[in-house]
């Protein structure tokens, strides 16, 4: 199920930390080197300090099947994976965003950076950001213009209140709904008071679906079929007001489910 993979857009990554360790004074040169690789490629962090199981299971798959995934849905945003609608969404969604005051956007949950590519080309100052470093590497591989910063939903590598606006294109597919509260306070943390979020997901009453070996790793994928109410509520509760919310049956070739699209301030 492709449509799924692409779905799955969203979800994702480590988060960035990074340590230079020497046994000698650098120069300043040496420095600026050592700094720059440093944020290009960041060390990993232990287990216990990061993510739940949920992401590091998802993480794991994406690592392994990043390349299948380009394959199979590319680099960008097409009528195969995105209905005449979603690109009505996304496009009123960067309108939006020009119409109001500047500031940085991030696609969280980027995957090879579709999305983020569409919104740049839209006239966003976007970046992605994404769990899997294998995703990462082939976004920054097909898009070299444009930044892609490893990360995750609950731990994105913004400073607070720095972002005009936060997508997440089908990212909390991999995050069990009683996680969702923990996406959106990071959410609150990094988005402006002025700032707004597009979030899509897969509709359905919370349903858990299980891929045993996902694309040939061997690490049971689970994705999560959302109750738009509750995802709705959810927002609500952590202080959004959902502005636009829409919902549409499948109509792509690979949907199985609904599809949901809320946009909130």
């Amino acid at each position: 199920d492709y449509r799924l993979a692409a779905a799955v857009e969203l979800s994702k990554q480590e988060v960035v930390g990074a340590r230079l360790v020497c046994s000698r004074v650098m120069t300043s040169a040496e420095m600026r080197c050592a700094l720059a690789v440093a944020e290009r490629h960041t060390l990993p962090v232990p287990r216990s300090e990061h993510e739940p199981d949920h992401v590091l299971a998802s993480k794991e798959v994406y690592d392994h099947s990043a390349e299948q995934y380009l394959e199979a849905v590319g680099s960008v945003v097409s009528p195969d994976f995105e209905a005449a609608i979603d690109v009505a969404v996304l496009t009123s969604f960067a309108q939006e965003l020009a119409s109001a005051p500047a500031g940085p956007v991030v696609d969280a949950g980027c995957g090879v950076g579709r999305v983020t590519r569409f919104l740049a080309d839209a006239g966003l100052d976007i970046s992605g950001v994404d769990f899997s470093t294998a995703m990462i590497e082939a976004a920054r591989s097909a898009h070299p213009h444009l930044r892609f910063d490893v990360g995750s939903l609950t731990r994105l590598p913004s400073p607070d209140h720095s972002l005009a606006g936060v997508v997440y294109w089908y990212s909390i597919i991999a995050t069990p709904p009683q996680d969702l509260d923990a996406v959106w306070e990071e959410l609150d943390r990094t988005l402006s008071s002025s700032g707004r979020t597009l979030v899509a997901f897969q509709a359905g009453q919370n349903d858990l679906i299980e891929t045993p070996n996902a694309y040939g790793s061997a690490t049971t994928l689970k994705l999560y079929r959302h109750r738009v109410d509750d995802v709705v509520h959810s927002l609500e509760q952590a202080g959004f007001d959902v502005l636009v919310e829409v919902r549409r049956k499948a109509a792509l070739k690979y949907e199985t489910t609904p599809q949901a699209m809320l946009v909130a301030q």
